[in-house]
């Protein structure tokens, strides 16, 4: 655990392999997110309040699967600038802060709806 905190362990270059369990951590990272990419495509074609939201957690989670196997196939083959272990802290750096701006959005779905249910009630008596 002290290596984690030194300069030769983030920005050496050819840091060597992966752990076992972090490996296996990473895979399953990634096929969490391509199962949920999986998921949140059959759901976002109904629409409704939440399409936004969906569209976005959806290229969300298929670009980060994506770049997730392209880091693991660079660690795999030891790839020696590329399976730096920089690159794995950048990337989930950007997956926290993509994470953070999608579900900013959550907000705004609850004025979305009171508008929605509004224009309803308006409509109701037109003729």
């Amino acid at each position: 655990m002290q290596n984690l905190f030194t300069w030769s362990f983030w920005f050496k270059t050819n840091p060597g392999a992966l752990m076992p369990w972090a490996q296996k951590l990473f895979i399953a990272l990634i096929i969490l997110l391509a199962i949920a990419a999986l998921i949140i495509a059959l759901i976002k074609k109904k629409g409704g309040i939440y399409r936004g939201l969906l569209k976005r957690l959806y290229g969300f989670c298929l670009g980060n699967a994506i770049i997730g196997l392209i880091l693991l196939f660079f660690n795999y083959e030891l790839v020696p600038f590329f399976s730096a272990r920089f690159w794995l802290g950048l990337w989930i750096i950007t997956l926290i802060v993509w994470l953070i701006l999608v579900l900013k959005n959550l907000r705004v779905i609850p004025e979305k709806k009171k508008q929605s249910d509004q224009e309803k009630e308006f409509k109701k008596y037109l003729p």
